[in-house]
Parts: structure tokens; C-alpha cells; sequence
């Protein structure tokens, strides 16, 4: 049974093969006995535009006989995919999540991780045909926790070359961060016009080129520095 679904833009289906199962396992099917005693297999296929077609992967996923087949039409890039958390609310303890390519479930290789680690504590394995990764088997488990070694690795890296060259920066006299939305001059402009009462916010933000909410915040920042220092004098 075949069912598409039109949500927000984003084309999603459910492909159901639970009959055709139940017939094979009437027929004594030997393979399917097997599947049904140690769970089920659930795949999830994704492709990202509408001009790309799904039938590669749903059919790669209804030969290795998974029960029901989510598929959304979505970039992987977006964090809202109902199909795949249907998917992910629809295993259960014993089943295996399947997807034709490890890019077809994560957004990146954290996500990727997150996920697969989310099924294990739930009892789920999960399968990617391409890749040939099984965490159901030890090998399998043994890869995924290479790529789980490697990104915290890479994630550590980054950390590291960023203190790096924030420090080398500072060596350097740089000062690290956005620049300033505001000169110093610009800074005392915004101030006297103020001060004078004669200008109203929006026309100040024209003169100096910036956003009311920057003006708005340069004048919050000159109070609190009055505040801190009242032995200033107050700009005239």
C-alpha cells in the first residue's frame, strides 16, 4: 500500500508491505520467519528536490523485506523531517531502522551519530545498504563507533584552532569578535545629536548610516558607562 501525503511544501510517503510480508511468511518464507522473530526492519528513503525520484532506494529497501517505508521529499539539511521522526517514534525495541546511504538520515556527521546512538539506547539497530554498516553486528557497531571516535576527534580540532588563532590574534593586537557597528566618531555624533533634543532616533540612524536598534544600542551603552562612571561629564 502506497499513500502520499502533501505537507508545507514537502512530499511525503508511506510505503506499506505488510501484507506482502504476512503472504511471504504464510508461503514459508524462511527469511521472513527470521526477520519476524527478531524484529522488524523499517526503512526511511529522502531525496531533496522534487525533480529526484525515490524509487531506487524504496525498492532497495522493500528487497531486503522492511515492513513499512517512510519517505519524505526534503533537504537533509532541515532539522523538521516528519517522516523520519514518524519513523523514529515507529521502532521499537528488536527492529532495525534502514536507509539506502548514511546521508539519507543525518544532517551531519553529529547528527548521524546522535541518531544511531538514540536507536542503540533504545534497543534499535540501525542499517545503511551502501555503506554496508550493521550495528546489529559487532563488526557494524565496531565501524559506527569509529565515525563516533572520529568526529569528536574533528570537533576537538576545531576548538583547538580556534583558541589558536583567537590567541595569535591578541598577540598580535587584533581584537577577536564582530567589528563595532560604530566609530569612536561616529559614537560622539550619535551622543550630541541626542543631547540636543533637535533630532529625533531614525534621523540620527540616517546620519551615521545604521539601524535604529544600533542607535538605541550605542546610547543604552552610554548611559551604563555614565552610570559606572559619574565623574565623566555629560556630553553637551
Amino acid at each position: 500500500m502506497h499513500r502520499v501525503v502533501q505537507v508545507d511544501a514537502v512530499s511525503i510517503s508511506v510505503y506499506d508491505f505488510s501484507s506482502q510480508i504476512e503472504a511471504r511468511t504464510t508461503d514459508c518464507d524462511t527469511n521472513m520467519v527470521m526477520a519476524t522473530t527478531t524484529g522488524s526492519l523499517v526503512g526511511y528513503a529522502r531525496v531533496s528536490t522534487f525533480e529526484q525520484h525515490l524509487d531506487a532506494q524504496v525498492s532497495a529497501l522493500a528487497e531486503l523485506s522492511c515492513i513499512k517505508v517512510f519517505t519524505e521529499k526534503v533537504s537533509g539539511t532541515r532539522a523538521d523531517r516528519p517522516q523520519l521522526a514518524a519513523a523514529l517514534d515507529f521502532v521499537r525495541a528488536g527492529d532495525t531502522l534502514v536507509v539506502w546511504r548514511l546521508d539519507r538520515l543525518g544532517r551531519s556527521l553529529a547528527h548521524l551519530i546522535s541518531t544511531v546512538g538514540e536507536l542503540e539506547e533504545r534497543g534499535v539497530g540501525f542499517r545503511s545498504i551502501h555503506e554496508g554498516i550493521d550495528t546489529t553486528t559487532s563488526t557494524g557497531k565496531l565501524v559506527f563507533h569509529i565515525f563516533a571516535a572520529l568526529a569528536e576527534f574533528e570537533r576537538d580540532l576545531i576548538v583547538d584552532r580556534t583558541k589558536a588563532g583567537l590567541a595569535a590574534a591578541r598577540e598580535r593586537g587584533a581584537r577577536p569578535g564582530r567589528k563595532p557597528a560604530l566609530s569612536p566618531d561616529q559614537v560622539q555624533v550619535v551622543r550630541t545629536m541626542h543631547a540636543g533634543g533637535e533630532h529625533t532616533v531614525e534621523a540620527i540612524a540616517k546620519v551615521v548610516g545604521v539601524s535604529r536598534a544600533t542607535i538605541y544600542r550605542s546610547l543604552a551603552a552610554s548611559e551604563s558607562l555614565r552610570a559606572a562612571s559619574p565623574e565623566v561629564p555629560r556630553a553637551r
